[in-house]
């Protein structure tokens, strides 16, 4: 039981950060306002195609699945109230989230500032409706298959080396990210601002256009010769407020 419970849960923020990488990629890539020059960005703050607020989301949809909203009669309200719940509840982890890097890191990783009735640019009523579109599309086309995919991954159990190679590399990820984090956050507490990642992306990038250089964004932060705390001067007047 219990065994069968933390395969689907490993299983799902596998699957939800996979998904939410590719959701956001393409989101950004044609209809974010924050991208006028429609480019393929990275939209996640770690190297490989994964975005992890979206695995702990879809696992959050699945818990909230087996809340009883029985005490509402008819069926239609029952669903929509569950879906404004799974929403509510998927925004309240994405500002406690958000709250973590900027209080902890000194980084907002998205900026919602100018959408309308948003908390500390964090989160805004547009994106949690874009939450509760995800809830129902969840509900309704993957939550049933849940189970069947359980079984197919119990009765392939070579595919567990992938999902076993996924949280190897996801593991070794985010420890390179949170190293290349705390230099940015040493910039930001000794400069007395918050680093906007979006911007420092784009700026880093437009740098590298401009220099004719070829490296990716965090291959360029790795360089001793170039650090990237200098890197982070050339552009404060940008990215910082």
């Amino acid at each position: 039981m219990y065994m069968k419970f933390f395969l689907v849960i490993t299983f799902l923020f596998f699957a939800g950060s996979i998904i939410g990488w590719g959701i956001e990629l393409i989101f950004r890539r044609f209809f974010s306002k924050n991208n006028p020059e429609r480019k393929w960005i990275n939209p996640g703050f770690l190297t490989g195609p994964y975005i992890p607020l979206y695995g702990f989301s879809l696992v959050i949809l699945f818990l909230l699945t087996f809340i009883d909203v029985s005490f509402v009669e008819n069926p239609y309200l029952q669903k929509t109230l569950l879906f404004v719940l799974m929403a509510l509840c998927i925004t309240f982890f994405e500002y406690i989230a958000g709250m973590i890097f900027i209080v902890g890191m000194k980084i907002k990783l998205w900026d919602y500032s100018r959408n309308w009735g948003n908390i500390k640019g964090i989160i805004c009523p547009q994106f949690t409706f874009y939450w509760w579109l995800l809830s129902a599309t969840y509900y309704f086309f993957i939550h049933p298959k849940i189970l069947e995919w359980l079984y197919w991954f119990v009765n392939h159990i070579e595919f567990s080396f992938v999902v076993g190679f996924f949280y190897g590399v996801f593991t070794i990820d985010v420890c390179y990210s949170l190293r290349i984090m705390t230099r940015i956050r040493r910039f930001a507490r000794e400069n007395q601002i918050i680093i906007h990642f979006g911007e420092l992306q784009q700026q880093i990038r437009l740098k590298n256009e401009e220099n004719k250089e070829k490296l990716h964004f965090w291959l360029s932060m790795k360089s001793e010769k170039n650090p990237l705390y200098e890197s982070l001067k050339l552009i404060f007047d940008k990215i910082g407020k």
